[in-house]
């Protein structure tokens, strides 16, 4: 099981310890919300005791309470992660509760899982489309990723590609896309990619991911929205296309693994001036477009002042995995081998939420030449759970054996 982002907030917790927390009167508990980590801290274990127990939280855990209905939403979460089959019933049952939540939460769990619903069961799929924007898009989701497809779905999804929130709409356009081949259908969401807003531009990556459209890979590569969300749906489309080993293809997820600032689509309300304060400001803002533009900066300014100010967020940010990531790129990048060990930190640093840290710092192992990095190079080359990491690592790997090989050639 691949570790995810917050594993490290429930690894205190021991399997015991939450197993009891997770039926545990509230008001008998010292914090709280150790009740919700203990779920999630169940999705990590494999054992039949654990999954009986999640299962058993979505059916009896109260939704009037709250500490209870934030306990059953990541009981359902989990056994998503889980992924076993026998929680198929208890998380359809989900679906018909009052709780919006816990029912988005079941619908991404049986699409983990791999759910082929019934007819009565597409029927109140299609029903819950009267729900809420982010219910509805999940639904949505749910046919378009397991591949359902049906005259009576396919009636009731078509007409939300003219929906007024971008959220259904996008999600309907990739659907159909994707499941019917109606790819036109997908042009209005490139404007999307740059919108001021960024859960507009979030949301559109996604549904490009979802669409399958091989022809939107490249404004896709060019969007100032998370590298690893880009990385998700870039593979996403070259996997339903079969397309990863075209070369324009691999040019293309090696641009948007390598993420450099300059290339791509910043807005003039993005970009940031020199001043060494307001770089830093902006590097750790919310928006990733404002933190692009930040280390579009960073690329810009004077190869000596940017090693200055590389080293002072160095001192007092590295904890920082936001600036970790840039700081580790922007040294690859530019080349500044006076930072050499930074980059064996990072490409060292083994905690879920630096991983792409690992991806910037391994490129970096190429730019810099680091030869001594090749031993940990092919060792995630070969097991690193994440492919984009495993990918750009049997790349740089190849890349630095050439370069050695014509080095002691002449």
């Amino acid at each position: 099981m691949m570790a995810e982002r917050f594993d490290v907030l429930v690894q205190g917790i021991s399997e015991a310890d939450a197993l009891s927390l997770l039926f545990a009167d509230t008001a008998c508990v010292e914090r709280p919300a150790d009740r919700y980590f203990a779920a999630t801290r169940l999705g990590l274990c494999d054992c039949d005791t654990t999954l009986h127990a999640l299962i058993r939280a979505t059916y009896e855990l109260k939704v009037d309470e709250l500490f209870d209905r934030i306990t059953r939403r990541k009981a359902v979460e989990a056994l998503g992660r889980r992924k076993d089959p026998r929680a198929i019933p208890a998380l359809v049952a989900v679906l018909e509760c009052s709780d919006t939540e816990a029912v988005i939460n079941a619908l991404s769990a049986l699409t983990r899982i791999g759910w082929s619903p019934g007819e009565a069961e597409e029927d109140c799929l299609l029903g819950l489309l009267n729900g809420e924007v982010t219910q509805i898009r999940a639904v949505i989701q749910l046919f378009t990723r397991l591949g359902i497809k049906s005259q009576r779905s396919r009636s009731a999804i078509g007409p939300l590609c003219d929906h007024e929130s971008l959220l259904v709409s996008g999600a309907a356009r990739a659907c159909i896309a994707s499941l019917y081949g109606e790819v036109g259908l997908m042009k209005p969401l490139v404007a999307s990619l740059t919108d001021l807003i960024a859960g507009k531009r979030r949301s559109a990556v996604i549904d490009i991911g979802d669409s399958g459209d091989e022809s939107l890979l490249s404004v896709l590569v060019r969007a100032p929205v998370s590298m690893s969300l880009r990385a998700k749906s870039f593979l996403q489309i070259v996997e339903a296309n079969q397309s990863l080993s075209k070369h324009e293809n691999q040019l293309l997820l090696e641009r948007l693994l390598r993420d450099d600032p300059l290339l791509l689509d910043i807005r003039s309300e993005w970009e940031c001036g020199s001043n060494a304060e307001e770089i830093e400001q902006n590097l750790s803002h919310r928006d990733e477009a404002r933190q692009y533009g930040a280390a579009a900066s960073l690329m810009r300014i004077d190869r000596d002042e940017c090693l200055e100010l590389i080293e002072s967020m160095q001192e007092r940010l590295w904890s920082d995995y936001v600036t970790h990531y840039y700081l580790s790129c922007i040294v690859g990048l530019r080349k500044i081998n006076e930072k050499s060990d930074l980059i064996r930190s990072a490409l060292a640093e083994t905690t879920p939420q630096y991983t792409k840290s690992r991806i910037a710092a391994a490129w970096a192992c190429l730019d810099l030449q680091l030869y001594d990095q090749m031993d940990l190079l092919y060792e995630l080359s070969a097991s690193a759970p994440w492919v984009p990491l495993r990918w750009t690592c049997q790349q740089v790997l190849a890349r630095l054996i050439e370069k050695q090989q014509l080095e002691r050639a002449f």
